[in-house]
């Protein structure tokens, strides 16, 4: 295909993980670094990432508040497996050539346009909400022992992607990370399970694990409105600064945190999982996405 372009796949079978959330601060701050982006949402039936990027195109604001948007195409499948991977490959060629990063939002679910999806990917990112029942997208653990019994079917799917890049020529690596999202109910007996568990994964079937999202209801807010928390440095009517304790780390991207004064119907959206302020905010996040080189950087 003689692309260029390092892509970035955000990926894991189950929904409600925050992957179009991670997507669009992603694509933001690659943007907000002088970088040319192009992005693609197969996940259909959500659109999440799609409507986002609409939502950010159609503020009134977009021009005075400097806001970016990707090259950005959503590629629905038809039922016609071959025509919609046709596409898809079609459609990663464009973009390859023209970016210097693709970042691809994949659904929570196992389809053919996923697996195609993922075998481009340059860097693999899994959202993981940090919960036992969560942990099966990567493994399955006897809940006995609390031993791991094998790989799940994503992980062999990664593994297999990796097959599917060697066919095409391409080399086989993939730098994947699992974000490990932040839940409020998870209570310390868990954590210690869940750290033990992944840590024993990550040697396994080789990914590496970073602190990821955490549950804040700005985020529905921030998906109605088009907008990032890398956004909120610049002031936002409707978004107020919220004073840090004393002690607290500052905010992502040094601006504090944020929340949103409360107006009707700003309840709904997308779901409230996006990356938290502090210093495990998306900066982090994205600074261990470019710690491997990439294609452009060999």
């Amino acid at each position: 295909m003689g692309r260029r372009a390092h892509v970035i796949v955000v990926g894991n079978e189950k929904g409600g993980t925050g992957k179009s959330t991670v997507s669009m601060h992603l694509i933001v701050s690659l943007l907000g670094q002088g970088l040319s982006v192009g992005s693609i949402d197969i996940d259909a039936r959500q659109a999440t990432l799609t409507r986002y990027i609409q939502n950010r195109k159609g503020r009134k604001d977009a021009a005075e508040l400097g806001l970016q948007a990707p090259d950005h195409v959503a590629v629905p499948p038809s039922g016609d497996q071959g025509a919609d991977e046709t596409r898809l490959l079609d459609t990663m060629a464009r973009l390859g050539e023209a970016h210097d990063v693709v970042v691809i939002d994949t659904p929570g679910s196992d389809h053919y346009l996923s697996r195609l999806g993922h075998s481009f990917a340059d860097t693999l990112i899994t959202p993981l909400n940090d919960s036992l029942v969560d942990l099966d997208v990567l493994a399955r653990v006897d809940p006995e022992t609390m031993k791991i019994v094998r790989p799940s079917h994503y992980a062999e799917m990664v593994w297999e992607t990796k097959k599917t890049r060697a066919m095409r020529g391409e080399k086989a690596v993939v730098d994947w990370i699992v974000l490990r999202n932040r839940l409020a109910h998870l209570d310390a007996r868990n954590k210690q399970q869940m750290e033990k568990l992944l840590a024993d994964l990550a040697k396994r079937i080789g990914f590496r694990v970073v602190p990821g999202l955490g549950e804040r209801v700005i985020y529905r807010s921030l998906f109605l409105e088009g907008l990032t928390l890398l956004d909120l440095r610049h002031k936002v009517l409707g978004f107020e600064p919220e004073h840090e304790p004393r002690g607290r780390p500052p905010g992502i991207a040094g601006a504090g945190g944020c929340h949103r004064r409360r107006q009707a119907g700003s309840g709904a959206g997308a779901n409230g999982v996006g990356p938290p302020s502090g210093r495990h905010g998306a900066p982090y996040v994205f600074r261990h996405v470019r710690e491997a080189p990439w294609p452009r950087d060999r």
